[in-house]
């Protein structure tokens, strides 16, 4: 990478590295990993377009990330999920018939708008109301469209919830759906790098169900039941998957992870868990053989992955590979 020196009065080669900057975004500070360039020859600070607007996307991720501000992502799939265009959803919503088109092309919603969005993205019931309410807003054919649409949404699902599909199941199944082989012991592990790296980007967690530290790693016991009879054995029964309740970012941090870490066998995946300071601390006075239902902490796992997050200067989810790489040389 090169760019123009004021000093040197040339163009350079230039080094970049990683500093933690903050920047205030409508009164709220945003804590952020910056990427500044020198030159290599007189180490004064250089300006390189493309590191500005890779900064800018960081920023941007931090601050949606933070105030719980709806994807682009999100957005896009809340149109595919109840058939509407972004103009007609506007108008539905009672807002500028190009809001929407804003939002899309990279505008971050004020935190009201992004409620009612975040909303929609979760609960089917509550887009019905809008149709109910203010369906005379939007062309009939958009109306019947979505007002089908929504009703499909519904359906699927009061049939989750009839099956008894929380939501670690459906993180569950979506795994086995992604993974070729795949042992009870690498299930767990995998479930649990799900969970920490999702906090650790979105600063929330994919599900709710805590985890147990048992000898062999970190355990979802109520998956770990499910499963239990195949011992080392590959799981056989993969479910027919029925997508309804996965964003675009739980699917990206699935994909993801299924990709960096289920390449490996359960027992290197224990060695990884076994690793790191979450299940290290919260079996911390135990024998090593000895038997435990502790759970591990979710505040636990957050503030270790967010220092991963930071350590690794990761932007995108993919950049979960590098730590998962470095962390196999370790234990191997």
């Amino acid at each position: 990478m090169k760019g123009f020196c004021e000093k040197c009065r040339d163009y350079v080669p230039v080094k970049t590295q990683t500093t933690e900057a903050t920047k205030t975004i409508k009164g709220v500070n945003i804590e952020y990993n910056k990427k500044v360039a020198h030159c290599e020859y007189c180490n004064e600070e250089v300006f390189i377009a493309d590191l500005r607007d890779e900064n800018l996307k960081v920023l941007e991720n931090a601050y949606r990330k933070k105030e719980n501000i709806i994807s682009v992502d999100d957005i896009e799939k809340i149109l595919i999920d109840y058939n509407i265009g972004k103009r007609p959803l506007s108008k539905l919503l009672g807002w500028g018939d190009v809001t929407l088109s804003r939002y899309l092309n990279g505008d971050i919603p004020s935190k009201a708008y992004s409620n009612i969005l975040n909303k929609l993205k979760e609960d089917p019931s509550y887009m019905l109301e809008f149709l109910e309410s203010n369906g005379d807003s939007i062309k009939e054919i958009a109306y019947s469209k979505c007002l089908e649409a929504t009703k499909k949404q519904i359906e699927q699902r009061k049939i989750l919830e009839s099956n008894g599909n929380d939501k670690i199941n459906i993180v569950t199944k979506y795994i086995l759906m992604k993974s070729k082989d795949i042992t009870p012991l690498a299930l767990q592990k995998l479930l649990y790098y799900t969970q920490s790296f999702y906090v650790a980007f979105y600063n929330k967690f994919i599900f709710s169900d805590d985890c147990e530290a048992w000898i062999h790693g970190p355990v979802y016991s109520n998956v770990y039941h499910k499963y239990k009879n195949f011992g080392y054995s590959f799981i056989e029964c993969k479910e027919d998957f029925i997508n309804t309740d996965l964003s675009t970012d739980e699917i990206n941090i699935i994909e993801v992870v299924v990709n960096s870490f289920g390449c490996y066998s359960g027992k290197v995946l224990e060695a990884m868990t076994h690793s790191e300071r979450p299940w290290q601390l919260t079996r911390s006075g135990l024998k090593e053989n000895a038997p435990s239902n502790k759970i591990i902490e979710k505040s636990l796992i957050k503030e270790y992955y967010d220092k991963i997050i930071k350590k690794y200067t990761m932007i995108n989810v993919i950049d979960i590979r590098d730590y998962c790489e470095d962390l196999f040389k370790k234990v191997c």
